[in-house]
C-alpha cells in the first residue's frame, strides 16, 4: 500500500478567524496532540494542545498566532522522512500538502509506525549485532560487504549511537549464526557492543526503543 493511502481528511483545518474556545472544544473531541489551522483556505500551521488551553477562550486564534507551529510534509515525502517530521515536532498528527501547498488531509502517528514495524528489521526472522568503530573510518558499502561476504543478508541498519568520535551501529541480520559474522567484524577492527541470534532482543529493542515509546502513547 502506498503512503499516500494513509492520508485521512476527516479534520478539516479551522480559521484562525475562530476563537479559541473553538479549539479547546475540537481537541476535547479528539485525541490529536495538534489540529490545522488555515487562513481563507491557506494552510498556516497546527497549534498544539498544551498551547490551547493556555490561552483566554474569549480571544481569536489570530490573536496568538505566534504559536502556530508550520509544520508539514509534501505527498512526495518519505515514509521514514514521515515518521522524523512527527519526532522534530513531538506530534502524533502531521498535515500533508500538495505541490501548491494546498491542505490534502494529515498522516496518524501509528498507522506511520506500522508501517514501520512491517518493514523486514522488524518483520523478518534473524539476528541483532550491534558494532562501533569511528565515525570517520565505518562505511555502509563495507558493513554490507562484510555481512554479505558471510553468505548473509542485511535486513537493516541504524546508526543508534553518535559520541565522540565513535559510531555505534546496530544491525538486523538474516537468520544465520552470527559467530563468524563477528569474526569478520573483528577482523575489520569494528568492536563489537552486542550480538543476538534469538528474536527476543529484538521484542525488547521494539519495546523499548524510545523513539517508539514516546509516541505510541500520545
Amino acid at each position: 500500500m502506498e503512503l499516500q493511502d494513509y492520508i485521512i481528511n476527516d479534520i478539516k483545518p479551522i480559521s484562525i478567524t475562530d476563537k479559541i474556545s473553538d479549539l479547546k472544544l475540537l481537541f476535547n473531541q479528539l485525541t490529536y496532540s495538534h489540529i490545522p489551522i488555515e487562513r481563507d483556505g491557506v494552510y498556516m500551521g497546527c497549534i498544539s494542545e498544551t498551547d490551547a488551553h493556555c490561552f483566554d477562550g474569549a480571544i481569536t486564534i489570530s490573536d496568538c498566532n505566534y504559536a502556530i507551529e508550520g509544520f508539514f510534509v509534501r505527498l512526495t515525502t518519505n515514509w521514514l522522512d514521515v515518521l522524523e517530521a512527527f519526532a522534530q515536532n513531538d506530534s502524533n498528527i502531521m498535515p500533508v500538502l500538495d505541490p501548491n501547498n494546498k491542505y490534502l488531509g494529515y498522516y496518524e502517528l501509528n498507522d506511520i509506525i506500522h508501517l514501520f514495524n512491517e518493514t523486514p528489521f522488524f518483520s523478518e526472522p534473524g539476528g541483532i549485532l550491534i558494532v562501533e568503530k569511528g565515525v570517520n573510518d565505518y562505511s555502509f558499502s563495507e558493513i554490507s560487504q562484510i555481512v554479505e561476504s558471510n553468505d548473509s543478508k542485511l535486513l537493516g541498519a541504524f546508526i543508534s549511537k553518535m559520541e565522540g568520535d565513535l559510531a555505534r551501529i546496530t544491525l538486523k541480520i538474516s537468520n544465520t549464526s552470527l559467530n563468524d559474522i563477528i569474526q569478520s567484524f573483528r577482523r575489520y577492527s569494528y568492536n563489537i557492543v552486542s550480538g543476538h541470534e534469538d528474536d527476543s532482543y529484538l521484542e525488547t529493542l521494539k519495546e523499548r526503543s524510545q523513539y517508539l515509546d514516546k509516541y505510541l502513547n500520545m
